[in-house]
């Protein structure tokens, strides 16, 4: 199998694997075996094993491929039933992916040469109307659309297993990602998710499941033979771990003489509720040892991943041995360190200043390196960038050097007298505050650096891609226009440190009047440079939305200004479908997102804002937390994931009417004139099998060589339902933090110790302080913070619980300040 992987180049191998057909003709699943019993030339075939619930975690085109041949084999082989129409449009997708676009006469030669389906000749007329509908679709689309087609279906991925209940009537067995499935026919009667399930187990010819309820019901179903009751109940096993499974199952001591019972096992690891072996964790910013040779997943891509973007609901799962400290060690080392809050405060700024002076360096080091290896670049934006960004790099440098050099001398052993003058930090402070007021102009031109910069690479479409490719590396964990804008943030930060100092000391103590004069200084710089910060920032969102959205032109132009973008489901004929809204001071955009290897959203429509109302209708549409807004004769009802999302949503819609009222400027038509834009708002009427409702980019200014990280904002709003507004990227730009944090999963022993850095509402782990690139990132939108409870047994001083559904992640920090924090 690791050979076949190996020829196919295949990454994601975990989805597959080998069967041969017994001798009883039942096809067999290897497992650990070497050596398959029967005939001497027994076939083993290359088949999809597991079917993960959401074809989009498919990260790899091959994969995808290799997919959409199982679908094809097993419609021809009649064992993916489903309705007439549907089974047209599947072949009508697999003809476009193997011919291409629809030409009457070739379609129609195809399929009298090309058996895909049974009864194929009667449905020949429906799969032509249907191929007609595809035109412009890549193999690659048209394997994505198969899937997405397929993967409604009742019956995809099943694998029926003859049994029969206890009173003999005949049935099939299967198992799924979400359980064990009883069909009579290949109608679905019963289900039993893995969460009712207690226990499965066979004896003999019986297979047995142990339910989870008040009278622990077993159910019994008879199979044809124990071999056949065995190789089921392994499947089971295998889904259960693949999909379900959070810690590897510990092997059993070997008996002495005798041993009952089976000795199999299924490694495994879980993520997220979807459980892959190591060699796709690699993909998804998971590893097992750091001495191991992994990939590990930042800004959305992994390296060596072929420009994969998995969904940011992927979280991490750090398993590392070597950076686990045992408590007893880690109380020790706690207990040797001061206690007071001055100090504390001091341990934040040197943690966030390391932060901040390897995101500085990102730019006057690892980028303008780039780009002074390009002819592209104009000579001009290069002096702006270093002229800018060097004198801050060096004013920062020292600073921290003397800052590591104070918090040294305050940690270790000195006398009363030195220890009295060492631990403090206002004079510092003070200082640094006043060289960056002498470092004004610097800070000043770090707006027109990023409009420079963009300037550029629109002039120049190889500057562009230079700077998305910079923008996919490791390292660049964040968006590049936020590094840029770092030292502007950093002054907010300065801010806050200086006023909790000021708080904390009372007039009298001798660092108080220096903290309160570096004070004075910072929030002067602060205030003349605000204005400009809040512009920038706006344009800096406009820009990576311009990268998330296909089918809009000039998004980012003076006087626009983001509000709110998020999830909210569209009531239509069909049901509520789940759309990606985006709301600006001039006009509401919505979209889907695409099947792009970015996996960009296709807008399908602007709504403006001048004129439009705003009602809440759950009453009058029986739709939990849903509203209308009418504009021009048009309604559009909406529903929020929660009433809090709808209240938000509605307060700002309101808002921005109000401001489009005030001025009537900026309602040009944003819709791109790309005839393939366009038709997707034609697109989204057509019957739900026909796909998805999305267009993808080939002409023009979006091509398909767009890169573009997957775990943006948008990205997770999307995974996560929830919303974002501009207020809430303004506090989390004033609340990011840096520092070391203990960690461990809800059902794993001891804690690992990690350099943790918060921001852009993303946790990012590094092994250390000095890593140069984050191993892993969890998104934090959706996620609730509490404490830990009782009942949970986690018997350590400042713990903290993060969770999101079913998954739990517990923290702890050295100190009840930082706890706090």
């Amino acid at each position: 199998f690791e050979t076949v992987c190996l020829h196919l180049n295949l990454i994601e191998g975990d989805y597959f694997g080998l069967e041969f057909q017994s001798h009883h003709r039942k096809m067999v699943s290897l497992y650990k075996v070497c050596v398959c019993p029967g005939p001497k030339h027994t076939v083993l075939r290359f088949v999809v094993k597991f079917f993960p619930p959401d074809h989009s975690l498919l990260l790899e085109e091959l994969t995808r491929y290799l997919f959409a041949l199982q679908v094809r084999q097993d419609l021809a082989s009649g064992r993916l039933t489903c309705s007439d129409a549907s089974a047209s449009l599947l072949v009508s997708h697999i003809i476009q992916s193997e011919i291409g676009d629809f030409e009457e006469t070739q379609c129609r030669q195809h399929l009298l040469n090309t058996n895909y389906i049974p009864d194929q000749m009667a449905l020949m007329d429906k799969i032509m109307e249907f191929h007609h509908k595809h035109i412009g679709q890549t193999p690659a689309e048209s394997d994505y659309r198969l899937l997405e087609v397929a993967s409604r279906l009742e019956m995809y991925g099943i694998r029926l297993h003859p049994a029969k209940d206890r009173e003999g009537t005949k049935l099939s067995l299967a198992v799924a990602h979400g359980g064990v499935l009883v069909f009579q026919g290949h109608n679905r009667i019963n289900n039993f998710n893995w969460s009712k399930i207690r226990k499965l187990s066979f004896k003999r010819r019986r297979f047995l499941i142990k339910l989870r309820n008040i009278n622990q019901d077993t159910l019994e179903f008879l199979m044809a033979s124990r071999d056949c009751c065995k190789m089921f109940w392994k499947v089971c096993v295998e889904y259960h771990a693949f999909f379900r499974l959070f810690e590897e199952p510990r092997p059993k001591p070997k008996p002495v003489l005798f041993s009952r019972g089976s000795s199999f096992r299924f490694r495994t690891i879980n993520i997220k509720g979807i459980c892959l072996r190591p060699v796709l964790m690699i993909f998804i910013c998971a590893f097992l040892s750091f001495s191991e040779v992994t990939c590990a997943l930042v800004n959305g891509h992994a390296e060596d991943c072929r420009g994969a973007t998995p969904s940011p609901l992927i979280s991490p799962m750090l398993n590392d041995t070597g950076a686990i400290r045992t408590d007893d060690e880690e109380d020790n080392r706690r207990k040797n360190c001061p206690t007071d809050n001055a100090y504390c405060i001091a341990k934040e700024l040197l943690c966030t200043e390391r932060t901040y002076l390897k995101d500085l360096e990102l730019i006057t080091v690892s980028f303008q390196g780039v780009l002074d290896k390009e002819d592209c670049v104009p000579e001009a934006l290069k002096t702006l960038l270093s002229s800018t960004y060097e004198p801050l790099h060096s004013h920062h440098t020292h600073f921290l050097q003397e800052l590591e050099e104070r918090l040294s001398l305050w940690e270790g052993p000195c006398s009363t007298e030195v220890k009295g003058e060492m631990q403090r930090i206002g004079d510092l402070l003070l200082k640094s505050a006043q060289e960056l007021k002498a470092l004004s102009g610097q800070l000043q031109m770090i707006s027109e650096c990023v409009f420079a910069l963009e300037r550029a690479c629109v002039a120049s479409r190889r500057l562009e891609c230079v700077c998305r490719e910079f923008e996919l590396q490791k390292v660049c964990y964040i968006p590049l226009n936020v590094f840029l804008l770092s030292p502007l943030h950093r002054l907010l930060h300065y801010r806050q440190i200086l006023d909790r100092l000021c708080k904390h000391y009372p007039p009298t103590h001798t660092d108080y009047s220096d903290c309160r004069a570096a004070l004075d200084d910072v929030c002067e710089l602060e205030a003349a440079l605000r204005p400009g910060l809040e512009q920038i920032e706006n344009y800096q969102k406009l820009l990576e939305l311009q990268k998330d959205l296909i089918g809009v032109e000039h998004l980012a132009v003076a006087g626009r200004q983001l509000i709110r973008l998020g999830c909210l489901s569209k009531l239509s004929g069909k049901g509520l479908q789940q759309r990606m809204f985006f709301l600006f001071n001039d006009v509401l955009l919505y979209s889907t997102r695409g099947i792009t290897s970015a996996n960009q959203f296709t807008v399908h429509r602007q709504l403006p804002l001048h004129g439009m109302t705003i009602r809440e209708s759950e009453d009058e549409w029986g739709v939990p937390h849903s509203f209308t807004l009418m504009v021009q004769q048009q309604s559009l009802v909406v529903a929020a994931c929660s009433e809090s999302e709808m209240e938000k949503w509605m307060e700002d819609l309101k808002m921005a009417v109000d401001m489009a009222e005030e001025c009537n400027g900026l309602t040009a038509d944003l819709l791109s004139t790309s005839k393939d834009v366009r038709a997707s708002e034609v697109v989204e009427s057509e019957d739900d099998l026909c796909g998805s409702r999305t267009s993808l980019p080939r002409n023009g200014n979006n091509s398909g060589n767009t890169l573009n990280r997957g775990n943006t904002t948008a990205h997770v709003c999307w995974h996560r339902n929830t919303s974002v507004s501009m207020l809430d990227f303004s506090i989390a730009i004033e609340n990011q933090l840096s520092g070391n944090l203990l960690r461990k999963f809800k059902n794993s022993n001891g804690w690992q110790k990690l350099w943790v850095v918060f921001t852009n509402f993303t946790l990012f782990f590094y092994k250390t302080h000095e890593d140069e690139y984050p191993l892993a990132s969890l998104p934090l939108l959706g996620y609730s913070v509490t404490h830990a409870g009782e009942s949970e047994n986690i018997h350590k001083d400042h713990v903290f619980k993060l969770h999101f559904k079913s998954h739990i992640y517990y923290f702890r920090t050295e100190s009840e300040y930082f706890f706090e924090r």
